[in-house]
């Protein structure tokens, strides 16, 4: 069959009516060198810092040395897939991680990818890795508390709203127990969590997830995982892969507790990325913006004056320590960029106080203005009385025969401090705090047996509620003891202790 030329005319003509001319512009470079997670990369001159690279096998890395020659790069993954020579190509785009209502409940990777099994997340948020902190203006002051459900901390080192307070102490001293705990007290709140764990064993971390799980804090807190077994490079961006979701909650309104388990760890990631992009090692070989990282991360919490919706985010860093060594490099970077200090100690892990917090050590500069006017006033008499005890107690050991004063004076001591340990996973409200720290300053403790202090506390709550209904109520209306207030606390005292000597 012969074709005809007006056929072919046609079919031309239609072809050329449909052709577009795009031109596509790629930066691409080579690989140089690869290894340890790092790799070095020719031919990107017009390559962003933190900028997101494509490698061969859909891997990507991140560009963190701008080099005249070349471009240090860490990789986001293994790196046994790329080698020498290997094709690179710019994306234009800043590395960013997914945020938003549908990273709740999820366990995601310093990327933002799920690796909970539970299928893709649906969001199409992104916020950059790096943000920049709210400066003075947009800032204002601490002044509305974060209840953690542990007396000893919202009694005497309170946290407040947009604060970052750090939790220091050796390995196996109860930190992580302190921030699971204080997740759990925000159940029924207006706070999301984010929880991330950097260098931590990944049996670690689905113990933290099953814990959350078991007591309903998964429903509104995201865990950040970067485990002991991922590359450096993903310890190192996932505190800042948790800030940026952390980010999203502070700017819509809404409040955020994020705690970064822990700073040690990432620091020591940070360390080794760098020392294999050959910057210059500093103090403990660490580089010299070590204080920077951390500083530039922190300083990203904040309470937003209320022009910007007065959101908030509050860090709770965690900083492990070795036998005891708060003047590390590290730690004492972390101190001064932080608003107080809760410090655990081991010795006092193992004789029974739990939580393990040195109430002289710590300190939260915040101080008073993130807490309730009623916790207020029974602090200041509880710090006084755990001074005093402190103080006697050492000269009591240099003397056996003691005045009555002083004898009350360390049985009133010794009270307080078995008031204030707790037991895991039972954080304890704000009124029913104030409650028993109330009684205790008034002496209504003060023959009660030591071994017996719990099983006190725990039925003077039901007494009171019981035959005092209102006094709950009214105490969490007004948020000070009032004359009324006080009366009622010591009616229900003297009650509860009357029938607690007829049921012995």
């Amino acid at each position: 069959m012969a074709l005809r030329a007006e056929e072919i005319t046609s079919i031309i003509k239609k072809e050329l009516s449909g052709y577009e001319e795009k031109l596509k512009m790629e930066s691409v470079g080579s690989v140089l060198q690869v290894g340890d997670g790092i790799a070095r990369v020719y031919g990107l001159d017009d390559c962003m810092y933190m900028e997101l690279l494509e490698f061969p096998n859909s891997i990507f890395g991140v560009a963190l040395n701008l080099e005249r020659d070349n471009v240090g790069v860490i990789i986001m993954g293994p790196d046994t897939g790329i080698k020498e020579g290997d094709i690179v190509k710019t994306t234009g785009k800043i590395i960013q991680v997914p945020v938003g209502d549908a990273m709740l409940g999820r366990v995601v990777n310093a990327l933002g990818q799920p690796i909970d099994g539970k299928g893709e997340i649906a969001t199409e948020k992104f916020f950059p890795l790096e943000g920049r902190a709210p400066n003075v203006v947009q800032r204002q002051p601490v002044k509305e508390p974060i209840q953690t459900g542990i007396k000893a901390i919202d009694a005497m080192i309170p946290i407040g709203r947009g604060q970052r307070e750090l939790i220091i102490g050796d390995r196996q001293t109860g930190k992580t127990a302190i921030c699971i705990d204080t997740i759990i007290n925000q159940k029924n709140t207006d706070v999301y969590c984010i929880y991330v764990a950097i260098g931590q064993k990944q049996s670690t971390v689905v113990g933290v997830q099953e814990t959350l799980e078991k007591y309903g804090g998964m429903d509104y807190t995201t865990i950040v995982a970067a485990n002991a077994s991922d590359p450096a490079p993903m310890q190192y961006i996932a505190p800042y892969a948790g800030c940026a979701m952390g980010e999203y909650f502070r700017d819509n309104k809404k409040h955020c507790l994020i705690i970064y388990d822990d700073l040690y760890k990432h620091a020591v990631a940070y360390r080794q990325v760098s020392l294999l992009l050959r910057r210059p090692p500093g103090r403990e070989a660490f580089p010299g913006d070590i204080f920077n990282l951390h500083s530039r991360l922190l300083e990203r919490a904040a309470k937003l004056n209320d022009e910007l919706g007065g959101g908030s985010l509050t860090a709770l860093p965690i900083v492990e320590t070795q036998a005891g060594d708060y003047a590390a490099y590290i730690p004492t970077n972390v101190i001064s960029i932080t608003d107080g200090q809760i410090y655990l100690q081991g010795d006092l892990f193992y004789a029974g106080v739990r939580p393990a917090i040195n109430v002289g050590l710590s300190v939260s500069r915040v101080g008073g203005n993130a807490q309730i006017p009623a916790m207020k006033k029974v602090a200041g008499t509880l710090r006084l009385d755990l001074a005093q005890y402190r103080e006697l107690a050492a000269f009591a050991q240099f003397g056996s025969d003691l005045d009555k004063a002083t004898k009350s004076q360390l049985d009133r001591g010794i009270r307080m401090v078995e008031i204030l340990k707790q037991g895991q996973f039972i954080p304890l409200d704000v009124i029913s705090q104030v409650m028993i720290i109330s009684i205790a300053g008034f002496g209504y403790l003060d023959d009660v047996p030591v071994n017996e202090m719990q099983p006190f506390e725990k039925g003077f709550y039901k007494y009171a509620d019981k035959n005092f209904p209102h006094l709950r109520e009214k105490l969490a209306a007004e948020k000070k003891l009032s004359d009324d207030i006080v009366d009622l606390l010591k009616k229900a005292a003297e009650g509860y202790k009357a029938e607690y000597k007829k049921g012995d």
